[in-house]
């Protein structure tokens, strides 16, 4: 229980930052597919089983302890750790984005493995999902109207690009202009604004979560194939060395990047090279740390 709690907050911390996915966090700790089964099996089936055989049964069905760890873990990371994070992508960002970079990018060969074997077809899905990801994190930020449904659509929207890898539900309230208002709300505890988020969320999950486990039950290696593709995709998202385009205001009132383009690290006017290989090293180092701790202990 306690190991699931830290993989959540290691998944609420990811999913703080624009451009990386708790989905990834999940498949490197080696609890995704569990996890998208857990979510699937709370539904209608559960309330019937909580009547004929009791809330133990109930539980035991839907992996309760195993989601409530996740949970709590992730609440907990947000809660306590995007400030921290925030700081860092406003003065450190450099140094947080390649760190970003190496754990995604050693993600990918993770993830690749998990592929039986590579034909045209799975390589054709893999340059796609590649394609999408990329598009995405390249795409031109949109304002919408914050009222009670589009705050309700952003959650559901966010919500399944969080449980993907390589596709952050961040970044995707970032493009829908939700981003700034959401993490106000946080910050407020504007517990109106975050009640609706979360039932679209809830919505949002129990619908996309029930399409993935099928996918991954009849199609895995394919699906697999995608979801590598998303990652490497996300790289683009990633990428340390960025000019700016545009900016927006935050919560707090000052002027933050919003709208970037990747350049090479010598066209940046502090590129802090040495500092960026050392990061993408350690996050590069991380991820085969802790797939041998994970198959030690299997």
């Amino acid at each position: 229980m306690i190991g699931n709690f830290f993989r959540g907050m290691a998944m609420g911390a990811a999913d703080i930052v624009p451009g990386v996915s708790g989905g990834t966090i999940a498949l490197l700790t080696g609890i995704y597919e569990r996890l998208i089964s857990a979510i699937k099996s709370v539904g209608w089936d559960t309330l019937v089983t909580l009547k004929q055989k009791g809330i133990k049964a109930a539980w035991q069905q839907i992996d309760g302890t195993f989601l409530l760890s996740i949970l709590f873990g992730a609440a907990t990371s947000i809660i306590l750790l995007s400030k921290v994070l925030h700081y860092l992508i406003e003065t450190q960002p450099i140094m947080l984005w390649s760190f970003f970079f190496g754990l995604v990018l050693a993600s990918v060969a993770y993830v690749v493995k998990q592929v039986d074997s590579w034909n045209p077809a799975r390589i054709l899905l893999l340059v796609l999902g590649t394609i999408v990801a990329a598009f995405i994190s390249l795409s031109q930020a949109t304002e919408i109207e914050v009222t009670s449904f589009s705050l309700f659509f952003a959650g559901s929207i966010a919500i399944c690009a969080m449980i993907l890898p390589g596709i952050s539900g961040s970044f995707i309230l970032l493009l829908m202009g939700m981003y700034g208002f959401i993490i106000g709300a946080v910050k407020s505890f504007d517990l109106v604004s975050l009640g609706i988020f979360a039932s679209g969320c809830l919505v949002g999950i129990m619908l996309f979560s029930r399409v993935l486990s099928w996918l991954l039950q009849h199609f895995h290696s394919a699906t697999m194939a995608v979801l590598s593709g998303f990652m490497l995709g996300a790289l683009v998202k990633l990428w340390p060395w960025k000019a700016v385009l545009s900016y927006r205001t935050n919560s707090a009132g000052d002027q933050v990047p919003f709208i970037e383009t990747p350049v090479w690290p010598w066209l940046h006017q502090d590129p802090q090279i040495i500092l960026a290989i050392v990061a993408v090293i350690i996050g590069f180092s991380i991820v085969f740390v802790m797939d041998r701790l994970l198959k030690n202990t299997k």
